[in-house]
């Protein structure tokens, strides 16, 4: 259809302002006109009759920072209607600086970058622009950062590294970045206490950005900890500058009560605050977050390699950190029955891609523990894995936290891997099937809200997230009586249905369920 004007005719509009009967003219990248029988000549039309035109959708939380031009992913997530995600999540990634730490570290859950060689969120930003048929915003990864300035150290940073950490954090703002992220799960971001990360938050709240949290501690039953931190720094961020911090909680997971009573008790406290949740029970994360200590998960990969194949030290790691590992909050002493392998760069490994650790190690006629330690030396640590929980939630629980208007969607999705977590292919198009269409927690226009327009408002995505004219011209064509997701845990790569025309800046990206030869997406600066 080029890239003049295209017409979505017959459909009902759908947005967070309501629903009705409605063409879109999409025109130079923008909504030209919104009504009844809209005319005029175009170099498309597409037959909206019986489905629904809505804004496209914003995955607040995603790991696409370096598969964005991957073909397949921008197709997995265009199917579920996503147009524009928000990367640099859980304090690691690549900018600023060179990547090096990024792509070592966090190897297997955003992959290689193919074009960033260096620098900061500007350049990053520009290697997205119409590279790829998606749209990215990006937060400074604080662990990147504080790897920039205190390299390896385990310690609290100095008044000067401090410094130096908000000078960076400032600079990476104003180059468009939404935000900060923090990943107080992983290293560095482990050794960050509230008091550095707040001194990093203040040019976040002078700037009108979003501080985003993976918060410490496991989440679950140990939500309170993690929450009641953020609020610690949030108040110290508004303290030094007279401005309130916006704050989101990432995957927000654990029993419907406590997230609802913790983000009470934010709202109590007069914390601006938002959280992501997606509509699974089972989480994903680097295998050797959990079984790997942190004060040897920091060292250069050579280091961690050498460590793993020392009799004595997988002794001593076997004596001494193995039963910490079995008190995990999240998985306990079942672990290796807990952890399904989603990804394992050793080729040789490749057969144990679905497996449990428990299964993959039986199999190899050893015990879990030295079956994982190979694994994570075999991989040089690039290994994930799908991660079960040990009580899970009934649909009805997710259904109480997704109703909080305080949510926004959230897939945290991760492409790297033969058998990932399918949350990656069939989030969006989940939370419609079962959220709207099945179960009745939101109507289409709240779906809108959640799903698009409230991100947008949130992260600063520019004039997006609502169908009238002057908005960018990001719409998905949902049918829905069709639209589903297909991924599962057992069949993890299967695309969702329903959703077979996108348009991103009013070109058509997605056509008849096929990704077209366009592409329009543009890396997205804050907008204030």
């Amino acid at each position: 259809m080029g890239n003049g004007r295209v017409l979505l005719r017959g459909g009902r509009v759908v947005d967070a302002t309501g629903e009705r009967r409605a063409d879109v003219l999409a025109d130079r990248g923008v909504i030209a006109a919104v009504g009844d029988a809209v005319c005029g000549p175009a170099d498309g039309v597409i037959d909206c009759t019986g489905r629904l035109v809505m804004p496209g959708f914003v995955d607040t939380h995603a790991h696409l920072d370096g598969r964005i031009f991957d073909d397949d992913v921008q197709r997995a997530l265009l199917r579920q209607g996503v147009t524009s995600v928000v990367c640099g999540q859980d304090g690691v990634s690549y900018a600023p600086g060179d990547g090096a730490y990024a792509s070592e570290y966090f190897a297997a859950i955003n992959g290689p970058h193919p074009s960033y060689a260096g620098g900061g969120t500007a350049e990053l930003l520009a290697a997205v622009d119409g590279a790829t048929r998606l749209n990215a915003a990006y937060l400074v990864p604080a662990g990147t950062v504080r790897f920039e300035v205190c390299g390896r150290a385990q310690g609290p940073a100095d008044d000067a590294q401090r410094a130096a950490m908000g000078a960076l954090v400032e600079g990476e703002l104003s180059a468009g970045a939404v935000g900060l992220s923090t990943g107080l799960d992983y290293v560095p971001g482990i050794f960050q206490n509230a008091d550095e990360i707040a001194a990093l938050c203040a040019p976040v709240a002078s700037a009108g950005g979003v501080y985003v949290s993976h918060m410490r501690g496991g989440y679950e039953a140990n939500a309170a900890a993690g929450i009641d931190e953020i609020a610690q720094i949030a108040r110290r961020a508004q303290s030094a500058t007279g401005t309130a911090l916006k704050v989101h909680v990432s995957h927000f997971h654990a029993d419907a009560d406590i997230v609802l009573a913790q983000l009470a008790g934010l709202a109590a406290s007069h914390i601006d605050a938002t959280f992501d949740a997606y509509p699974y029970i089972r989480g994903c994360s680097l295998l050797g977050m959990p079984l790997l200590p942190y004060e040897l998960s920091v060292r250069p990969v050579d280091e961690v390699v050498a460590v793993l194949g020392d009799p004595a030290e997988r002794e001593r790691l076997r004596r001494d950190w193995f039963p910490q590992v079995d008190r995990h909050a999240s998985l306990g002493p079942d672990w290796p029955h807990m952890i399904t392998l989603a990804h394992l760069a050793a080729p040789e490994l490749a057969c144990a891609h679905g497996l449990t650790i428990a299964q993959a190690a039986e199999h190899a006629g050893v015990d879990a523990i030295d079956f994982a330690l190979d694994a994570l030396r075999r991989c040089r640590l690039q290994a994930n894995m799908v991660m079960a929980v040990q009580n899970a939630r009934p649909n009805s629980e997710l259904a109480r936290i997704f109703a909080h208007p305080a949510h926004l969607g959230g897939s945290d999705g991760i492409f790297i891997g033969a058998h990932p977590h399918p949350r990656a292919r069939g989030t969006f198009a989940r939370y419609l099937r079962e959220y709207v269409r099945e179960i009745g927690t939101w109507t289409w226009v709240d779906a809108a809200q959640h799903l698009s327009t409230g991100a947008v408002t949130r992260f600063g995505l520019g004039r997006r997230g609502l169908i009238e004219p002057g908005a960018v011209g990001d719409l998905v064509v949902v049918d829905p009586r069709a639209i589903a997701d297909r991924a599962t845990y057992d069949e993890p790569m299967r695309e969702a249905v329903g959703i077979d025309d996108v348009l991103v800046a009013g070109v058509p990206v997605l056509a008849g369920g096929e990704l077209t030869e366009v592409l329009s997406g543009r890396g997205l600066r804050r907008a204030l």
